[in-house]
C-alpha cells in the first residue's frame, strides 16, 4: 500500500480515562469488528488487564477504513495509563507518527496526561487533542479544553469532543486522524529495517514479534537477520493484527504487523532490536530504545509446590513480553535460592507476581521491596547496588547516594495544605506551583524515591479523598545521610530483613519494625530476642517469649529441691534447644517491612 494511505497512531492518556473503550469504538466504527464479536477492553488480552479494568501490555491493531472514496490503513496501538508503564508507552509511540491524548471531561489534566503528552513530543509524534466522557453529567469540556491550552499548548480549537462509550464523535475523530496526522516516510526501496516494538512467547509456533517496518518491506519466505544478537531466520508467517491474528504475503514500508519464523531461543529476540534482509543488510540498526531503568528490587523464592527450574522457567517467558523486568540469581541462609528482580515499581511487582500465579501456577516467598542505591568507596570507585545485603563495609565507604525523582501531584485547591504536610514528612522539596485552573493546581516536587515508592499514592488518595493524581520521573542519584540498619533473629543476621535508610528515621523506624516482627512470627518452644543492629550496635530489642509447660504440676508437696531440680533441667533443655533451634520466619514477616503506618 502507498504510505500516503497508512495512518501509525497511538492512544495516550492517564489511567481510567477511556483509552481502551475509545479503541473498541474505533474497531466497531471501521468495521474491523463485528457488533457479535465486540465485548469491552476488546484489546486487553490478558485476564488480569480485564480484572483490573487498566491495560499492562501495549498492544497493536490494522483497521481498514475507506474515506472519500480512497482506502486507509489505520494502525491503531492501544498503551498503558499507569506510571509503571511509562515504558511500554515509550515503545508504542516509537512505532507511530501521530498520538491521541485522551483527556476525561470531568477530571481534567492529570499527571499522567502531562507525561505522556511530553513522552509523545519528545519521541517526535503529532499529537491530537481528545477531550472524553462529554456526556457525563459532571462534564465540563471548556474547562478541560482551557487545562489542556494552559498545560500542553495544544489550543482549544484543537479539541476533539467525544463520548467513546456512546460512540459521539468518533467518526469525525477518525477523519481527523486521517486529515491531521502524517503518513510515515516513504522508504520503501531502501535496505530493510524493521523495529520490534513487543514480542510474545506461544508454545508451538515460538516467539512472534510485533514490528513496524521503517524501510524496504519483508516477504513470507525471506532470509532475515537479528541486527543485536547476529542470528538469522527464515520468515514462515507474517500477518496483521485485526485483532485476530490474519497472515498476508507482505508487509511494506510504514506498516506494522507480526513476525512468526520458528525463534525457539527466548534470548535471541530482544525489544528494540532491529530486523534487516541478510542478503542485503541493512548498514546500521534503527536507534531502538532507552534501556529500561528498574527502580525498585525485590528477592523472589521458590514457594510451596514450586521448585527452583520451574521458576527459573517462568522468568524467562516474563521477561520475554516484558523487556522492563530483569531478574538475576542469588541465594539467602534463610530462604535459599531464588531469584533478585527489578521492576519499574510497586504495581508492575504486583502484575509479574500475579502472573506467576495464574499464567504458571507458581507460589512465591517475596521479600520487602527496596531501591537501589548507589555507593562510593574510598578508592573512589563507584557502584550500584539493588539490595542491602551488598553493601559494602562501613570503613570503605565514601559517600552513599540516594536516587532522587522529580514528583508531579495534581490535585484540587482544597487540599494543598494536607499533600504539603504529606510531602514533608516524607522528606521532598517543593519545587513550584502552577494553577492549571481557579480549583485545580499542579505541585512538583524533588523526591527521595524510597520515600514515595511504598504507600505514598495510598495516603495521597486519602488526604485528597480520591482526587489528587502523581507522576514521578528518576532525576539521578544524590550523596544523602543514609545507614543500613540490620535485623537479627536469634542473634542471627536475616539478609532479607535488612533495609537502607536515612539516619534521622533510623532507630524509630528499626524500633517499629521489631514490634511488627514479634506480632508476625509465631512463639517457639524457646525465647527468641529480635535485635535491630547499625554497624555493631544494638540499637533495639524485643522478645518473642517460650512456650512453657509446667513440669512441676506433677509433683505437689515434698521438698522444694524436687522442683528446682525438674525446672533447671527444663531451663537447660531450651537453652539447648535455642541453640540448635531454627526459627520459622513467615511471609507476613517479610511483607510487614512494607507496612510503613504505625
Amino acid at each position: 500500500m502507498d504510505t500516503k494511505h497508512i495512518r501509525n497512531f497511538s492512544i495516550v492518556a492517564h489511567i481510567d480515562h477511556g483509552k481502551s473503550t475509545l479503541a473498541d469504538r474505533m474497531l466497531e466504527i471501521t468495521g474491523t469488528i463485528t457488533e457479535r464479536e465486540a465485548k469491552e477492553q476488546l484489546l486487553d488480552s490478558m485476564e488480569l488487564e480485564r480484572e483490573r479494568g487498566i491495560t499492562i501490555k501495549a498492544s497493536a491493531v490494522t483497521m481498514n477504513y475507506e474515506y472519500e472514496g480512497e482506502g486507509y490503513m489505520l494502525n491503531l496501538i492501544d498503551t498503558p495509563g499507569h506510571v509503571d508503564f511509562h515504558y511500554e508507552v515509550s515503545r508504542a509511540l516509537a512505532a507511530c507518527e501521530g498520538a491521541l491524548l485522551v483527556v476525561d471531561a470531568s477530571q481534567g489534566v492529570e499527571a499522567q496526561t502531562v507525561a505522556n503528552a511530553y513522552l509523545a513530543i519528545e519521541t517526535g509524534n503529532e499529537l491530537l487533542g481528545v477531550i472524553n466522557k462529554i456526556d457525563l453529567p459532571a462534564a465540563q469540556p471548556d474547562v478541560v479544553a482551557e487545562e489542556i491550552e494552559h498545560v500542553l499548548g495544544i489550543s482549544r480549537g484543537e479539541c476533539f469532543e467525544i463520548s467513546a462509550k456512546s460512540g459521539l464523535g468518533i467518526e469525525e475523530l477518525i477523519s481527523a486522524v486521517i486529515e491531521l496526522l502524517p503518513p510515515p516516510e516513504d522508504k520503501g526501496d531502501r535496505k530493510t529495517q524493521a523495529l520490534i516494538f513487543d514480542s510474545i512467547c506461544d508454545d508451538y509456533r515460538g516467539v512472534i514479534c510485533f514490528i513496524r517496518v521503517f524501510s524496504g518491506s519483508l516477504k513470507t519466505r525471506q532470509k532475515i537477520r537479528f541486527m543485536g544478537t547476529g542470528r538469522n531466520y527464515i520468515i514462515t508467517e507474517l500477518g496483521k493484527m485485526t485483532p485476530r491474528m490474519a497472515p498476508v504475503d507482505e508487509i511494506g514500508c510504514g506498516e506494522v504487523g507480526y513476525l512468526v519464523a520458528n525463534i525457539r531461543n527466548l534470548a535471541d529476540v530482544t525489544v528494540g532490536d532491529t530486523i534487516t534482509n541478510d542478503n542485503d543488510p541493512a548498514q546500521e540498526p534503527l536507534p531502538g530504545y532507552h534501556k529500561p531503568m528498574q527502580m525498585v528490587f525485590s528477592d523472589f523464592y521458590p514457594g510451596n509446590n514450586t521448585d527452583y527450574p520451574k521458576l527459573r522457567a517462568a522468568f524467562d517467558k516474563l521477561a520475554m513480553n516484558d523487556s522492563s523486568f530483569s531478574f538475576a540469581a542469588q541465594s539467602s541462609p534463610a530462604l535459599g535460592f531464588g531469584f533478585r528482580c527489578g521492576f519499574l515499581g510497586l504495581l508492575h511487582m504486583e502484575i509479574v507476581q500475579e502472573r506467576l500465579e495464574r499464567e504458571h501456577n507458581i507460589e512465591v516467598i517475596q521479600t520487602a521491596p527496596t531501591v537501589s542505591y548507589e555507593v562510593k568507596t574510598n578508592d573512589g570507585a563507584v557502584k550500584r547496588i539493588d539490595s542491602p545485603s551488598m553493601l559494602p563495609d562501613p570503613s570503605h565507604i565514601d559517600e552513599l547516594r540516594e536516587p532522587f525523582v522529580k514528583l508531579e501531584i495534581i490535585t484540587g485547591v482544597d487540599t494543598i495544605g494536607g499533600i504539603m504536610k504529606l510531602a514533608e514528612g516524607r522528606r521532598c522539596k517543593l519545587l513550584k506551583t502552577d494553577y492549571l485552573s481557579k480549583t485545580r493546581v499542579m505541585l512538583e516536587y524533588k523526591a527521595p524515591l524510597a520515600e514515595i515508592v511504598y504507600d505514598f499514592y495510598d495516603v495521597l488518595k486519602g488526604v485528597s479523598h480520591g482526587y489528587a493524581t502523581m507522576d514521578y520521573e528518576f532525576t539521578g542519584y544524590e550523596k544523602s545521610n543514609l545507614v543500613k540498619i540490620d535485623i537479627l533473629v536469634n542473634k542471627i543476621p536475616v539478609d532479607a530483613l535488612s533495609l537502607i535508610v536515612h539516619r534521622t528515621n533510623a532507630e524509630a523506624r528499626g524500633r517499629r519494625l521489631i514490634i511488627k516482627l514479634r506480632r508476625s512470627i509465631d512463639r517457639h518452644q524457646f525465647e527468641i530476642p529480635l535485635q535491630v543492629a547499625i554497624g555493631g550496635k544494638i540499637i533495639a530489642r524485643e522478645t518473642i517469649k517460650a512456650f512453657r509447660k509446667d513440669v512441676t504440676s506433677k509433683l505437689y508437696g515434698g521438698d522444694v529441691t524436687r522442683k528446682m531440680k525438674v525446672l533447671k533441667k527444663q531451663k537447660e533443655g531450651k537453652k539447648r534447644m535455642k541453640s540448635v533451634g531454627s526459627v520459622q520466619i513467615p511471609q507476613k514477616a517479610f511483607m510487614s517491612i512494607l507496612d510503613t503506618s504505625d
